[in-house]
């Protein structure tokens, strides 16, 4: 074999979200694009916020001396004082730029963070349903996968978390506003999970990082505010992005923030700054650092996705599907009418939708829709949707 055999593992079980999305490439070339109805992919379609893309027009027309050379590491020191600046007035806690290291997206982000403090063997628990991604980030830097399950609503199960903690548990990572479920957890779930860490680390006389993945955190529905984890567990990180708030995922920056109260707070940042480079990233895009400075009291706009997810979770349960409410994200997550998810999202490929089965997200039984798309594509998937659901029905 010419490539390694964990690789080789690891790529036929490849993630079914990639799956699907190159399928939908292979149907729009056979039947043409707009007889396609691709919503397996979070590729929102939002062009960036026009302030946004003024700053970029403005830096390349005018760049400052050495913008595009290599800078420390762990970012450009003005980058990270304006985020720590930001953040100390968000969440009232004494952030400076000293807690933050700026990262090539939000995966490149917790891809640094367990080259940092995971061990061979070290566990790290995730919540079903999760972006299918996170056990290979975990697996990439020795760690151990644990999965915990989540209730009927997507909440964390903290009576079922609770004997998964043991002394090899390094971190729990949770993900709110959650991918694919939409769900948002509350303050006082978060202050529960981070009660229920406290007391396993004195238990075991450990340290458990509670790492939390935030690039929906502003992608939050109904007047919900996101809730921030730093209160709930001194030792807290946020791997986060601007891919979704200022629609620019393929521009891959992001930061890593940690906690002001972590005790071990000075030689995390110098763990994450090394692991930075020598996972390759070596530092954040530049131009992108240099723009979103400028650019963090800035978003899309929230509401052109919630009037899609009010529009689609009326039609998908007005057809019979059961579906919790997504309060954030641009996801849907509903029950496949029959218990093979992957049976059932192939089944709508004859009409030519195409979703994502939740055993991919390590929850059978679903499927993931994805909203952030034009009005034609959702409008056009619900014929199939439809149909699909009648030959199921008692």
């Amino acid at each position: 074999m010419t490539i390694a055999a964990k690789v080789q593992k690891a790529m036929e079980g490849q993630s079914w979200i990639r799956q699907m999305f190159e399928l939908g490439i292979q149907m729009k070339q056979e039947h043409g694009a707009d007889k396609v109805f691709d919503l397996s992919l979070g590729n929102p379609i939002l062009e960036p916020p026009e302030s946004v893309i003024k700053e970029l027009q403005r830096l390349l027309a005018d760049p400052p001396p050495g913008m595009h050379r290599y800078m420390p590491n762990a970012g450009y020191p003005e980058t990270r004082a304006a985020i720590g600046a930001h953040l100390a007035t968000q969440m009232e806690q004494p952030f400076t730029g000293g807690h933050i290291v700026m990262t090539c997206g939000a995966g490149g982000a917790l891809n640094v963070i367990f080259e940092s403090i995971l061990d061979p063997g070290d566990e790290v628990i995730i919540f079903a349903p999760f972006f299918p991604e996170y056990p290979f980030y975990i697996e990439n830097h020795g760690g151990v996968t644990r999965i915990a399950p989540t209730d009927s609503a997507f909440q964390l199960d903290l009576d079922t978390l609770r004997p998964m903690l043991t002394a090899k548990t390094k971190a729990v990572l949770v993900n709110s506003p959650n991918n694919p479920s939409g769900a948002v957890y509350s303050a006082a779930l978060l202050e529960q999970l981070g009660t229920l860490l406290a007391e396993t680390e004195a238990k075991y006389d450990s340290a458990i990082y509670l790492v939390s993945d935030e690039p929906y955190a502003q992608i939050a529905y109904d007047g919900l505010v996101t809730p921030p984890i730093y209160p709930a567990h001194h030792r807290s990180v946020v791997a986060t992005s601007f891919s979704k708030t200022l629609a620019l995922p393929g521009e891959r920056i992001g930061y890593i923030a940690v906690n002001p109260g972590c005790p071990d707070s000075s030689t995390l940042v110098d763990a994450f700054t090394y692991c930075n480079r020598v996972l390759g990233f070596v530092n954040a895009p530049a131009l992108m650092q240099w723009m979103v400075r400028d650019a963090l009291d800035v978003s899309v706009d929230v509401s052109w996705y919630e009037s899609k997810r009010d529009s689609l979770y009326k039609e998908l349960t007005g057809m019979g599907y059961e579906l919790v409410k997504p309060e954030g994200a641009f996801y849907a997550f509903p029950k496949s009418p029959i218990p093979d998810d992957v049976a059932f999202v192939k089944e709508l490929l004859n009409w030519k939708v195409l979703v994502t089965p939740g055993a991919g997200f390590g929850s059978p039984g679903y499927f993931r829709i994805s909203f952030c798309l034009e009005d034609w594509v959702l409008e056009g998937a619900m014929e199939g949707f439809r149909e699909a659901i009648k030959a199921h029905k008692s």
